[in-house]
């Protein structure tokens, strides 16, 4: 979070992705969807900060360093495209993962292609630390893989504690031979955010689709942070191989099918009720 700085605005992203530009005494809110909508004003000043939130994909990124910079729209994905980032071999050229989220100065002489290089200067020293490459071989995964199960933890979790239990499930279900099933996986095949993964939407054509293809999606999802990151890499022990957030607040993780099918059914029993509420 950041605080009111005179005469400059700087942009606010809360964790989740909602965005915003907090001016001088006045709070512009943004929209809460997949790919931020950040409202400058055309008389405001170029903000001094861009926070990156932790679990933006990296299209929401892109659109906001356009923004911030004052870019036409796609300025900041083209700009990636040429660039020469210093990502892992595994990347194959795709920051995903590796826009690491945090705070960025904003100059008179930042660019795209600045900012993009600072963000993954970033996550490189991040992600080389001894304790991110012990955890990785710990758990019988590389640093690159550590990074996608943490951006699939920082998706599916609200809470540092279950992202843990998250990154315990997706290592168990490896280690098992089983999909990983991740819906996460799916709304980024799909580009969209949503809790209420149909079936067909599980059958589509995608490498990230985690329902009809084993292993871990080609990419990390979305940036993760230290938080997902430390959850990726020391998760809590333990044989859960389903979980399901029943309601908010209320996210169960078990190892028993039978006991998770009742689970997802109180969820679809909640949906129900929630959408018969809104239409009353």
């Amino acid at each position: 979070m950041l605080n009111d700085s005179p005469g400059r605005g700087k942009i606010r992203l809360t964790r989740r992705g909602r965005g915003a530009l907090l001016l001088t005494g006045a709070l512009v809110a943004g929209a809460a969807v997949a790919v931020p909508f950040l409202l400058l004003d055309d008389s405001s000043e170029r903000p001094e900060a861009l926070v990156v939130p932790e679990g933006w994909r990296t299209a929401q990124v892109y659109e906001a360093v356009d923004k911030a910079l004052g870019k036409p729209e796609g300025t900041t994905k083209k700009a990636a495209a040429k660039a020469k980032l210093k990502l892992p071999k595994e990347a194959g050229g795709n920051p995903e993962g590796y826009l690491f989220p945090a705070t960025y100065p904003l100059g008179e002489k930042s660019t795209p292609e600045s900012l993009l290089s600072y963000m993954v200067a970033t996550a490189g020293k991040k992600f080389g630390a001894s304790p991110i490459a012990a955890g990785a071989e710990q758990n019988s995964v590389s640093v690159y893989q550590t990074v996608t199960i943490a951006s699939i933890a920082q998706a599916e979790a609200e809470t540092p504690k279950e992202m843990g239990k998250v990154a315990r499930v997706v290592l168990n279900r490896l280690s098992q031979g089983m999909p990983l099933q991740m819906d996460s996986t799916v709304n980024y095949a799909l580009n969209r955010t949503t809790l209420n993964t149909k079936a067909a939407d599980t059958r589509v054509e995608s490498p990230y689709n985690t329902y009809a293809r084993m292993g871990l999606p080609p990419t990390p999802i979305a940036n993760p942070g230290d938080e997902a990151m430390r959850a990726a890499t020391s998760p809590p022990q333990g044989d859960w191989l389903y979980f399901v957030t029943v309601k908010k607040g209320d996210t169960r993780f078990t190892s028993d099918f039978e006991e998770h099918q009742r689970n997802v059914d109180e969820f679809n029993r909640n949906q129900k009720q929630q959408g018969k509420n809104a239409s009353s």
